[in-house]
């Protein structure tokens, strides 16, 4: 009788008295259909949790935005003056309202602008540096070292801007005013203590500039290191320089990284309080002049918001406040739309 045992010893599945496992009708192994339902059960799951999570963010903002049109509203119905375009002093209390939020915008926007003016080259700079240029012994400290400017709180950056960086930039505005007085961004301004102090538009631009460089850079930096390594390779075979490959290939790929970045950047900017509260926090022309102070739209609101006192009051500065939620709407949208466009 012939040995149903190979030369190992092993039988043969199905001659040791055990049955085969059946397949399925269309030849896959029943563990292997149990392995794919576990994996559209996690795949539903992680499905649905990801929708759920889109959909609570946009309804907490739907609400932020009925929350503030409720309050806003009946303000501005009570408005005897134009929300647009009034500049004078704010009436907030009794039946006669007077506010408008153009000096609001203005101060806003302006240091906006001066610290993206100043924040962005520089953050690309350095993340440039960090992904292309630098050893590798020195890409952790340095990256922890920007980094750890974001964890720097508000009124901190706030004190070393009108204790150290404006007091030390007094002679620099009185040598600019001086010698560029005929530009209208450094003429002598009407509130003489801006000067004194230091407590002027340019030095909260640069105080902004430091609070969103660690953002701009740690969004800039991480799309740069995605660059594909054969776009950098192809580059050097056809005999690019180090700047030609971050030129050609670095900086195309990461642009709208790069964009978005300083959009977010820009959103920590226009919503900055307790730093600029403590550096301007006094009315000023709007005469695009950079040594003057002025308010933005939320050291207004935290200038007074102990004297919330009634809703007709309350709802003023929930104004400023809707105007602001706007605006920061309007710039993601625009950021978007430009990321949108490069890709």
């Amino acid at each position: 009788m012939t040995s149903l045992s190979n030369e190992g010893g092993a039988v043969p599945p199905g001659f040791d008295g055990t049955s085969l496992p059946e397949a399925s009708p269309d030849g896959s192994s029943p563990g292997s259909l149990h392995s794919a339902a576990r994996h559209r059960v996690a795949d539903q799951i992680f499905r649905n949790l990801a929708v759920g999570s889109g959909f609570v963010v946009s309804l907490v903002i739907g609400l932020i935005a009925l929350f503030l049109v409720a309050q806003a509203v009946p303000s501005l119905l009570k408005n005897e003056e134009n929300f647009f375009t009034y500049t004078g002093d704010w009436i907030t209390s009794g039946n006669q309202l007077a506010f408008g939020i153009p000096q609001l915008f203005y101060a806003t926007v302006v240091v906006s602008v001066i610290a993206l003016l100043i924040a962005m080259p520089v953050a690309l700079g350095i993340s440039i540096f960090l992904t292309e240029y630098a050893p590798k012994r020195l890409v952790g400290p340095i990256t922890y070292t920007v980094d750890l400017l974001a964890a720097v709180p508000s009124i901190v950056y706030g004190l070393w801007g009108i204790l150290v960086l404006g007091p030390a930039l007094v002679p620099v505005n009185e040598w600019v005013v001086g010698h560029l007085g005929f530009l209208p961004f450094f003429q002598q301004p009407t509130q003489v203590a801006n000067m004194s102090t230091g407590g002027t538009l340019l030095t909260a631009g640069i105080v902004l500039a430091v609070m969103i460089l660690p953002i701009i850079t740690a969004v800039t930096r991480e799309v740069f290191m995605q660059t594909p390594k054969g776009h950098r390779e192809a580059a050097l075979a056809l005999g690019a320089t180090k700047f030609e490959v971050v030129k050609l290939a670095v900086l195309p790929f990461g642009f709208s990284g790069y964009i978005s970045g300083s959009m977010l950047g820009l959103g920590r900017a226009l919503g900055e309080t307790m730093a600029l509260l403590l550096i301007i926090s006094t009315a000023g022309p709007m005469n695009f002049n950079l040594m003057e102070s002025g308010e933005t739209f939320a050291t207004k609101i935290a200038n007074n918001a102990a004297e919330f006192d009634s809703p007709a009051k309350t709802g003023a500065y929930i104004s400023a406040g809707l105007t602001l939620f706007v605006l920061t709407f309007i710039v993601n949208a625009a950021a978007r739309a430009v990321v949108a466009g490069k890709k």
